[in-house]
């Protein structure tokens, strides 16, 4: 990647500790002379308006990559909705009118494939957002992504700001959170069969049917991606990123499973909700940007299982 666009620039990755921040940070030190600000937030309450502002004003970045967020899987976000949308709200609020009030040349926020109509046609387009009802185990993450990503295009338009936003699709790899109840498919997956086939367990249960289809791209896809999309988009509509495998949920634990090297049984359970049952995106728009991923699933996947076993150790 062509590094004078970030050459000299103080460029803010929020999030900075979690899978998607991370890998944008390495991403960014493997190519540009950027300067890298991060800030953990022990440091800096990004729910706190006064913290956000004032570590802005000090600081003065001339790009923000957003990427701080609560995040969860189905189960994680079905106990605790009213915690997914307050937070990711006062978070993007903040870091969003600090952008603004302290003439932040570049915002990026990060939308989330979890955003689009549960009956979206798929692939799914740009324009199905807002056009249906939302999947139910997710809603209160998706509203918080929504109303993120509408401020930026509003705060565009009023304040002619170049803001953008980019809609990942379902993202794994280094850095993840590997706790079952907690994490995505992929590191639950993992987390069970590697826990399963080190202990002797005969049988490894899973939520829902195992019918449905996900798209996945390793996270330093993902950072290339957003950092190329930071260059050279600038557009009020967000741009889907993607262009991953999609496989079922079924054939990915199978995958995982063969990897892990776990003989046991695998049970599905039928009374765990499956989510969307199919879930792609379209990427018409972002072809135009020549760009598209390069880390085949099978190849992540292994990658992601050894740096589980070695965090493990």
């Amino acid at each position: 990647m062509n590094s004078d666009y970030f050459s000299g620039k103080k460029i803010w990755v929020t999030g900075h500790n979690g899978m998607v921040g991370s890998a944008i940070v390495r991403k960014l030190c493997s190519f540009s002379n950027a300067e890298i600000l991060t800030v953990d937030k022990s440091v800096v309450d990004l729910e706190s308006q006064e913290d956000t502002l004032a570590w802005v004003h000090t600081h003065r970045p001339d790009i923000i990559i957003h990427c701080a967020a609560k995040v969860g899987g189905i189960e994680a976000n079905k106990n605790s909705p009213a915690d997914f949308l307050s937070i990711n709200l006062r978070i993007a609020l903040n870091i969003i009118e600090a952008a603004v009030k302290f003439d932040v040349e570049k915002l990026v926020c990060l939308g989330s494939s979890c955003f689009y109509p549960k009956l979206s046609k798929q692939p799914i387009s740009e324009e199905a957002l807002l056009t249906g009802p939302l999947e139910p185990t997710n809603e209160a993450y998706a509203l918080a992504k929504i109303a993120t990503l509408k401020l930026c295009s509003y705060y565009r338009e009023q304040y002619g700001r170049d803001f953008i936003g980019i809609v990942p699709t379902n993202l794994y790899g280094t850095g993840d959170n590997f706790n079952p109840n907690e994490g995505h498919v992929i590191s639950a997956l993992i987390h069970k069969f590697t826990y399963a086939n080190a202990n002797n367990v005969k049988q490894v249960d899973l939520w829902g049917s195992g019918k449905p289809l996900r798209e996945f791209m390793h996270v330093d896809d993902a950072a290339e991606g957003i950092l190329h999309l930071t260059k050279n988009y600038s557009l009020a509509r967000h741009i889907n990123l993607c262009g991953g495998e999609t496989v079922s949920i079924a054939r990915l634990a199978s995958i995982i499973q063969g990897i892990v090297g776990y003989k046991g049984h695998v049970h599905f359970d039928l009374n765990k909700p499956d989510g969307m049952m199919k879930k792609s995106l379209d990427n018409t728009i972002l072809s135009d940007f020549e760009w598209m991923p390069s880390i085949g699933l099978f190849d992540g996947l292994v990658r992601t299982i050894e740096e589980y076993k070695l965090r493990c150790r």
